[in-house]
């Protein structure tokens, strides 16, 4: 049965486009507030942006805190923002091989930080966006697995942390019909016919994890095509 319920005034990030942009369609679609953090400003759907690199935690700080503000507080965030950078250890460079680490782990954290008090001011909801590489390996994605396992024993020991205060929800999808693919090299790309998951399939699955009955909490859930290669 699906929730009537409201998912309120929800801050996403990377919410330009990919999973972050079917969370935000997803959401005013249910009467809620989506709000975007992004390098880039969304489309004009969005009800409230602030463009900001998630790598920047002081940046990440400052926006999470003044988008707040101009809605009156936050009801949840959903950490939809990633990037990767694929190739043997030796080949990708201490810069790209850093920037995957802090925009997938320590820009998921930087933003669940900043948004704390105004989450536990409503008792609202975090899902954070990890991979179904949080949870098995590949090679040539040393940088994107390192960040994702951290994304996942961050969640979990957020979860034990905030028991009470605010609901948790780690998000383990599997691969999905974005733009994220654009930038690899071919040898790195799914192939034409990979059977990837629709974005906004997925952000329904988020939509019921924000809207789930009040005490009752969603705190993991694997979300994937039918067909999905990499799970189990």
């Amino acid at each position: 049965m699906e929730s009537d319920r409201n998912p309120g005034r929800v801050l996403v990030t990377g919410g330009a486009s990919g999973l972050g942009a079917a969370v935000v369609t997803a959401v005013r679609a249910a009467g809620g507030t989506p709000l975007v953090l992004d390098k880039q400003a969304p489309g004009p759907d969005a009800a409230d942006f602030a463009t900001v690199d998630v790598s920047d935690s002081a940046a990440v700080a400052e926006a999470v805190n003044t988008v707040a503000e101009r809605v009156g507080g936050l009801d949840a965030v959903v950490t939809a923002a990633g990037t990767d950078c694929c190739g043997p250890l030796g080949e990708v460079s201490t810069a790209d091989w850093e920037r995957v680490v802090r925009v997938n782990l320590f820009g998921t954290a930087a933003v669940v930080r900043a948004a704390l008090p105004h989450l536990e001011r409503t008792h609202g909801r975090v899902v954070t966006v990890a991979s179904t590489l949080g949870v098995r390996v590949a090679g040539d994605a040393t940088a994107y697995c390192a960040s994702k396992f951290g994304v996942v024993g961050f969640t979990r020991a957020l979860a034990m942390e905030t028991a009470g205060k605010i609901g948790v929800t780690l998000l383990v999808p599997g691969g999905m019909k974005t733009r994220f693919f654009d930038d690899r090299t071919e040898q790195y790309r799914p192939p034409s016919d990979a059977a990837l998951n629709s974005p906004d399939n997925v952000a329904a699955s988020i939509l019921h994890a924000l809207t789930a009955p009040e005490g009752c909490e969603v705190r993991e859930m694997v979300v994937c095509h039918e067909l999905e290669p990499s799970w189990p």
